[in-house]
């Protein structure tokens, strides 16, 4: 979105990290000064209606609602749908979201303890829990609504390990509910731990904590990695936790609402079609059972909704924190990527594009097969020069028209085992694809360069239609991908 107030690349600190609050409460200011927040005032049915509002701003304005049919407190959705926002919520620049996120992966600052915390100002019982946490129905095959901004914090008893991750939420019974797990995940992992302990998961979902919290609770970290002390790093200070009220479980103190309960591996129950991040419905089959044990929120809280499937904020919630773990894991292979993006038009989740800096060319096979490694949902990596915007899929896709022979530089590997949400998996295994659209010397005899007008003939021309108040006319073109500064291939 355009941002009269700040620059993409200068963060705004009011909104940032540095305000003390570790709720989405700075972002959610900083947005309503910018003019980058509407508020509904009219009732709104959780069933289509607020799916449908959050669908049509879905590149547009965070939402208010603050009339929800049948829930007791506010809704709010589109809250971190492009890099801007993420940038002020992080209080970094733009380009320097990758970095902050790869140096909370590396290294990590222990949690703070509390005793008092404004996410347990209220408390009330497990029958309360779907008065208080609205569950929007989104679309239209889905088998019932969902909490979709959870963070499932977990504790393992058995293990002593915690876990901070996303999951799926939906109403089974008064003080039940059914969470949809991969296998995979850690909290599955963990899950299955307590269970064999005859006992089920001590959890708490947590909804409105800091953006970094939320960021961080989606890395790929080793199993038994506390998520809470990598987002410490992220933040610039220690997440602070509070004991649940009924577990052992330490949760995110300045959360808008928490959700306390047990997740129980050992109570099947059979999902029905959803919305998937790639825009279709899968049907998984069975999830697990978690069993509602108290709610607790601030005295005025909000809820926090995603809009889940192929949008913006559900995309980016999982690219950037996927595009920060590859960059860093890359270096282990010897690729040093100076920048790197898992793209919208895969949902957030399967398709990358690196870029490599033109001394290591040669190593774009070694960044593909890197990144299969890494990741085991990847479908498809394109490896560009760093001249290219990797976020720019028109600009990566005329890299793979312009820099590329096929029958040299595709990559196929057939019968790969991956994740069950991976588009057009079969029997747990998919084609995976890598393509090197780098430039390379001598395949054309005039070099790869754009042809562009003098940059300073250009800046003198822009400054003439500011002045003639023809600025709002001007439109990025593709011939100004060749002022990047890029390595010029074949000279």
């Amino acid at each position: 979105m355009g941002d009269d107030s700040t620059s993409p690349d200068t963060p705004d600190r009011a909104g940032s990290r540095h305000d003390g609050d570790q709720s989405m409460r700075g972002l959610f200011e900083t947005l309503a000064r910018r003019g980058e927040l509407v508020d509904i005032d009219r009732p709104v049915d959780a069933r289509f209606e607020l799916g449908s509002v959050l669908t049509l701003l879905d590149r547009g304005p965070a939402v208010r609602f603050n009339n929800v049919t049948g829930s007791a407190l506010p809704v709010v959705g589109n809250l971190l749908t492009d890099r801007d926002r993420i940038a002020a919520a992080l209080g970094v620049p733009k380009a320097g979201i990758l970095d902050a996120l790869s140096d909370a992966i590396a290294s990590r600052q222990p949690t703070e303890e509390v005793t008092v915390a404004p996410c347990q100002e209220l408390r009330f019982p497990a029958a309360d829990v779907w008065r208080e946490v609205v569950t929007p129905t989104f679309f239209e095959k889905d088998s019932g609504g969902y909490i979709t901004a959870g963070m499932i914090v977990a504790h393992d008893p058995v293990t002593g390990s915690r876990n901070a991750s996303y999951a799926r939420i939906k109403p089974l019974k008064q003080t039940t509910g059914f969470v949809g797990i991969a296998p995979n995940h850690h909290l599955s992992a963990l899950a299955r731990s307590a269970a064999t302990a005859a006992r089920g998961l001590p959890v708490a979902v947590t909804l409105g904590s800091h953006p970094a919290i939320q960021l961080a609770a989606c890395f790929y970290l080793g199993l038994g990695d506390d998520e809470l002390e990598h987002a410490g790093r992220l933040l610039g200070e220690p997440v602070r936790v509070v004991k649940a009220t009924t577990s052992e479980v330490l949760v995110p103190a300045d959360a808008e609402v928490v959700v306390e309960g047990v997740l129980r591996v050992d109570r099947p129950v059979h999902e029905g079609l959803v919305s998937e991040y790639h825009g279709m419905y899968e049907d998984y089959g069975d999830g697990c059972t978690l069993e509602v044990t108290a709610v607790t929120r601030r005295a005025d809280a909000s809820v926090q909704v995603v809009l889940p499937g192929f949008a913006a904020e559900h995309s980016f919630l999982g690219a950037l924190p996927i595009a920060a773990g590859l960059r860093h894991a890359l270096r282990g292979f010897g690729c040093r990527a100076t920048d790197l993006a898992v793209t919208l038009s895969g949902g957030g989740r399967v398709d990358v594009v690196v870029a490599l800096p033109p001394e290591q060319r040669r190593q774009a096979k070694r960044a593909i097969f890197g990144c299969f490694a890494t990741v085991s949902m990847i479908k498809q990596v394109t490896v560009v020069d760093s001249d290219i915007d990797v976020w720019d899929a028109e600009h990566v896709h005329w890299a793979r028209t312009s820099r590329m022979r096929w029958e040299r530089d595709l990559v196929l590997v057939p019968a790969v085992p991956c994740d069950r949400n991976v588009p057009m998996q079969q029997d747990g295994t998919v084609t995976k694809v890598g393509m090197d659209a780098t430039a390379k010397p001598g395949d054309r005899a005039v070099g790869n360069e754009l042809a562009v007008p003098p940059r300073e003939t250009l800046d003198r021309v822009r400054e003439w239609l500011a002045d003639d108040g023809l600025s709002d006319m001007v439109r990025p073109s593709p011939t100004l991908w060749g002022l990047r500064g890029a390595p010029r291939g074949g000279h």
